[in-house]
C-alpha cells in the first residue's frame, strides 16, 4: 500500500511538471516560432499557448521596435577631412521565422552592418555635405540596410546622425570663415544703405531747389534741434553756395577799390619814365 502511494505521488509530480513545461504564454507584443523535433511547424499569436515537452520547443521573438546605437566610428570624408559621427538606428521584427532561422545573432547583426553603412556612406560626402545633408544622409544609410536585413526579417524603420565630432583646427578654420562671412554681409548691406541715402540725398536736393523755401525750412528745424539743450552756440543759417559767391563778390570789390586809390608817389622820388608822364603836375 504504502509503494502504491509513493508511486502516485511521483506520477503526479511528474505530470504536473510536464503540465508546466507545456504551458508558455506568448505576450500582445511577441510571436511564438514552434519548432517540433527542430523544425518550424507553427507561428503561435499572443496568449496561452499548449506545446509537448522535451519534443517542442517554442522561440518567442518581441515586435516592437527597437532602438540601437551606432557606435561613433573616426571616418575620412571625401575631401579628406577625419571626422567621428555617431548615429542611432530603428528597427522592428517583420517576419518571426526568418529573424530566428536566417541569422544567428539578429541584433548583433545589425549594429555591425550599421557601423560598416555609416563609415560607407560618410565617406562618399564631403564635409560639408555631411553637415548641411543629413537628411540624404540617413536616407542613404536605411536604404542600404533596408536592402540587407530584409533577407532577416528586419525592417530599419529610421536612422539618425547623432553626433558629428570635427578636429579642433577644422572648428577653428569654420569659425574664421564664418567671421568672414558675416564682415561680407555687413559691408554688403552698409554699401546698400549708403547707396539708398544718396538716391534719398539727390531727391532731396532736386525737392530743395524747386523749392527753395525747404531749404529754409530745414535751417530753421536745425536751430530748432541745436536750441533744444541750453547752449550759448549762435547760428547764422546761410546757404554754402551763395554766401561763398558773395564772399568772392566781396573780395573782388575790395581789391578793385585797392587798385583805384593806390598813394600817388612824391617829388623827387625816382619812377620809370613812363610812370612820370603818367602822373600830371
Amino acid at each position: 500500500m504504502q509503494a502504491l502511494i509513493v508511486t502516485v505521488v511521483v506520477v503526479a509530480v511528474v505530470a504536473l511538471i510536464l503540465l508546466a513545461l507545456s504551458i508558455k504564454v506568448v505576450t500582445q507584443y511577441e510571436r511564438g516560432v514552434l519548432f517540433r523535433l527542430g523544425r518550424v511547424v507553427a507561428v503561435k499569436e499572443p496568449g496561452l499557448r499548449f506545446i509537448v515537452p522535451v519534443i517542442d520547443r517554442l522561440s518567442r521573438v518581441s515586435l516592437r521596435i527597437i532602438t540601437m546605437p551606432i557606435q561613433s566610428q573616426g571616418i575620412i570624408t571625401r575631401d579628406n577631412v577625419s571626422v567621428d559621427i555617431s548615429a542611432v538606428s530603428y528597427f522592428r521584427v517583420i517576419d518571426a521565422v526568418k529573424s530566428v532561422v536566417a541569422i544567428q545573432d539578429v541584433y548583433s547583426a545589425i549594429n555591425q552592418i550599421a557601423q560598416t553603412t555609416l563609415r560607407k556612406v560618410v565617406g562618399r560626402h564631403t564635409l560639408d555635405e555631411a553637415l548641411s545633408d543629413t537628411d540624404d544622409l540617413n536616407a542613404g544609410i536605411r536604404e542600404i540596410l533596408d536592402t540587407t536585413t530584409l533577407e532577416w526579417g528586419i525592417e530599419v524603420t529610421l536612422v539618425e546622425l547623432k553626433d558629428i565630432q570635427l578636429p579642433d583646427s577644422m572648428k577653428r578654420a569654420m569659425a574664421r570663415q564664418a567671421e568672414a562671412e558675416r564682415e561680407k554681409r555687413a559691408k554688403i548691406i552698409a554699401a546698400e544703405g549708403e547707396s539708398l541715402a544718396a538716391a534719398a540725398l539727390g531727391d532731396a536736393s532736386d525737392t530743395m531747389m524747386a523749392h527753395p523755401l525747404a531749404l529754409q525750412l530745414r535751417n530753421l528745424q536745425t536751430l530748432i534741434e541745436l536750441g533744444v539743450d541750453k547752449n550759448t552756440t549762435v547760428v547764422f543759417p546761410a546757404p554754402l553756395m551763395s554766401a561763398i559767391g558773395e564772399l568772392g563778390a566781396f573780395l573782388a570789390r575790395e581789391s578793385a577799390a585797392a587798385t583805384t586809390f593806390a598813394p600817388v608817389s612824391q617829388p623827387g622820388s625816382t619812377l620809370d619814365p613812363v610812370d612820370s608822364e603818367a602822373v600830371p603836375n
